[in-house]
């Protein structure tokens, strides 16, 4: 496809020109996360009409938040979730075929202080060689401790009695998200930022659409569709309210909330406080949570955390507890110790957890991590749960269960099993080390696009050049400073505050590609937030 036809795709008015025909679409889905942007994917790669629309940018939410991984879920594993393990490993596979410029294999090292860890969690993570069968990506190999020293030579060294080395996979999560907007545009989705879906539109008591709002002009536009499917992430129930009020005669109908939103809290620190390519993980930390040290576009993420959270907030700040959780396990483990003073970067993101029947408010324990879809009696898919490594087997289901319920037609699945992303490349394109400063090697087959464009030889910070900053707002929907600095770069999440030093410059370029207001000032304030620890 020709750089001025991808441009076409992309560009705001021919978006908001498009929204604005009378047509009617097989598909409306609200939500531009990895869920929703993965049905979008699947249906038009199937020939359905399809049409999405998000409230803020693609991957705006918890889908730019994630730890990074690709991975089965060595926690779930230990929890007995041989099925989601199973299945995420298949998963995994697959996107690491079909995004290689995104995805690669990583190795992790499980360090042991004590003679039982190594056969207890070297026996687990056999274990996960076996399910993840032909589709694994190495050997779990047992380390001695100068071995294992070899590999994470930031560990403690005293009372080291080795390691366990095994395999998973890591990725850029908001760039894989653009990568499946603009591979379902190619196939002729009709995909909108910073438009919401402000209401829904029946007939007869039956879905039929929806109103949604261009949020930069306040001009509503109405979608007409067979099917709408609400790919919201935590933010669902609110969609299923206005279904429900819909419905109910008397504008009051309850709808039981089925998400329990779980805070995950992510802090980075410079490269060299884990110094090397290889991931670290404790399975278990003084409280039974997991701990990661990973290796990401040349600095290290440290977390996670699972802690009930209550608001819905779009930027949640991070609880003092979690950050001294994690600093504080991670003290346990690195011969220096991050300090606050050390962090470049932190970053929360919501976990849609699914509620059981009879929840316990308090705990995110029992929670499920598996998706879960429901249709409501006016035909309103609801879609939650899961997680990144499983969306395309997430986006299956859902076009399975619109069929099942005849809001679509019946058309063969399995179209995204081999489906490479915008920039994968033929097959056998070989991968490259995402371990890298921001930027590198993202780009795939785009390569020569992006050095085309002007500014490709003017750095604007290591890794980032006004060339990209172009590419962003000409091909990858980028409308604001935040859309770049945050999900087309990723520097917001790697160094809040060089991010914010770079705020005009990318402003200014934004507004000679777009002609529309880059929001600079709102992103100074927000690359503070991401510098602040709570006392």
């Amino acid at each position: 496809m020709s750089a001025s036809v991808q441009a076409l795709l992309t560009r705001r008015d021919q978006l908001i020109g498009r929204l604005a025909e009378d047509r009617r679409y097989d598909i409306a889905i609200v939500g531009g996360g990895a869920t929703g942007l993965g049905v979008a994917l699947d249906a038009a790669a199937r020939g359905f009409r399809v049409a999405l629309v998000e409230s803020h940018d693609f991957a705006k939410g918890t889908s730019s938040r994630a730890t990074k991984l690709v991975h089965g879920g060595v926690r779930y594993l230990a929890q007995g979730d041989i099925g989601l393990v199973r299945e995420a490993l298949h998963e995994r596979s697959t996107l690491l075929h079909n995004a290689p410029h995104l995805a690669q294999a990583l190795a992790f090292v499980v360090p042991a202080y004590k003679w039982w860890e190594l056969p207890f969690y070297g026996t687990g993570l056999k274990m996960y060689d076996v399910l993840a069968g032909k589709a694994g990506l190495g050997q779990t190999e047992f380390l001695s401790a100068r071995e294992t020293l070899a590999l994470l030579p930031a560990v403690k060294p005293r009372r080291l009695a080795g390691g366990i080395k095994y395999w998973d996979g890591q990725f850029n999560d908001a760039r894989l998200a653009l990568a499946l907007a603009r591979s379902a545009a190619e196939r002729g989705a009709l995909l909108v930022n910073y438009c919401r879906a402000a209401d829904l539109i029946y007939d007869d008591a039956r879905l039929a659409g929806l109103v949604c709002e261009d949020t930069l002009t306040g001009q509503q536009y109405r979608i007409k569709s067979r099917c709408v499917v609400n790919a919201t992430g935590v933010w669902v129930d609110e969609l299923r309210q206005k279904d429900g009020a819909a419905n109910s005669g008397d504008g009051r109908r309850p709808v039981k909330p089925m998400v329990a939103p779980s805070q995950g809290v992510h802090i980075v620190v410079d490269r060299d406080f884990l110094g090397g390519d290889t991931a670290l993980m404790v399975p278990k930390t003084a409280d039974g949570r997991v701990l990661f040290a990973v290796p990401w576009l040349g600095k290290v993420i440290l977390g996670t955390t699972d802690t009930p959270r209550d608001d819905l907030a779009r930027e949640p700040m991070a609880f003092k507890e979690e950050v001294d959780f994690i600093l504080n396990e991670s003290a346990r483990y690195l011969r220096r110790a991050p300090l606050r003073s050390d962090v470049r970067s932190i970053w929360v993101g919501l976990r849609p957890l699914v509620k059981p029947q009879d929840d316990d408010a308090d705990s995110t324990k029992g929670l499920s991590r598996e998706h879960t879809v429901l249709v409501s009696r006016s035909g309103l898919v609801t879609v939650t749960g899961g997680k990144w490594t499983t969306y395309r087997a997430m986006a299956e289901d859902v076009l399975a269960t619109c069929m099942r319920k005849s809001l679509l037609q019946n058309r063969q699945g399995g179209v995204t099993a081999d489906l490479k992303l915008v920039g994968a490349g033929a097959a056998g394109m070989s991968t490259v080390s995402i371990c890298l400063p921001p930027g590198a090697h993202s780009y795939g087959d785009e390569q020569p696009l992006l050095a085309a464009l002007p500014g490709a030889g003017t750095t604007l910070c290591e890794g980032l050049t006004e060339a990209m900053v172009r590419f962003a707002a000409r091909h990858e929907y980028a409308i604001t400073v935040e859309d770049v600095l945050a999900r087309r770069s990723r520097l917001l999440f790697l160094d809040a505050r060089l991010a914010g030093s770079l705020a005009a410059k990318v402003g200014r370029i934004l507004l000679q590609e777009t002609g529309l207001d880059p929001q600079v000032d709102a992103f100074r304030r927000l690359s503070q937030q991401y510098l602040q620890l709570p006392a």
